[in-house]
């Protein structure tokens, strides 16, 4: 009979031999994606430079100048992140200040490490806006220097006169735009940076005899965020 003429060699698959239940296939670790597939993945650097400007009791005692600001932390989501950051000012010191130092120049360098949180107003957006601010460590060092006679070469060289510095906790905010690079969906991480913060120190008086008991500045920074 037809029956007869069957292969009975052919062995049916076990049990064993099935795929378990939520095993390996299309539809295997699911739950980890997005935003959610590891630490590592979720680390934020940024670099930047830009401009400062002086405000408040500042302005007769320092000038516009320089920052430098490198910094890592997390993305705790994509519109919630920390940093801590480090920034360097650079500042030169108006020519009427200097001379009350018994100098014939000068500059104000300020350091910090903060910790700073951004929130992305629009995380979805090529174009975005977010907020920022925090707080930390500062140190300022001013300086004044006098023109001496001479080098080896027969040249001028400046010479430190006097110098002070102070360390103490300040605090700033700001806003800032950025603009996504990259991502075949626009979700790369990658993004422009441009900002603009208020930055306040509560440093302590030059002289006894003055009132500059802070320093206020806007720093201005252009960078890239990843």
């Amino acid at each position: 009979m037809a029956e007869d003429s069957l292969d009975n060699s052919v062995a049916l698959p076990s049990l064993a031999d099935l795929p378990a239940a939520g095993g390996s296939g299309a539809g295997a670790g699911q739950s980890e994606h997005g935003w959610k597939h590891s630490l590592s993945n979720n680390y934020a650097i940024e670099l930047g430079a830009g401009f400062n400007a002086p405000i408040g009791n500042d302005t007769p005692y320092i000038t516009w100048g320089g920052n430098f600001t490198v910094g890592g932390g997390l993305h705790f989501s994509k519109r919630f992140s920390a940093l801590i950051e480090y920034q360097l000012l650079d500042n030169k010191l108006p020519g009427a200040f200097v001379a009350t130092g018994g100098g014939t120049s000068g500059n104000a360098h300020i350091w910090s490490f903060t910790l700073d949180p951004v929130i992305d107003l629009f995380p979805k957006s090529v174009n975005s806006i977010y907020v920022t601010g925090g707080g930390g460590f500062y140190r300022k060092v001013t300086s004044f220097t006098v023109d001496v006679c001479c080098d080896f070469y027969g040249d001028v060289v400046p010479e430190l006169a006097n110098h002070f510095s102070s360390n103490q906790g300040g605090a700033n905010v700001g806003l800032g735009y950025t603009h996504r690079l990259g991502g075949v969906y626009g979700d790369g991480k990658m993004k422009i940076f441009a900002e603009a913060r208020y930055l306040y120190i509560h440093t302590p008086p030059i002289t006894q005899a003055n009132d500059l008991g802070t320093t206020e500045l806007i720093p201005v920074t252009i960078g890239i965020r990843y």
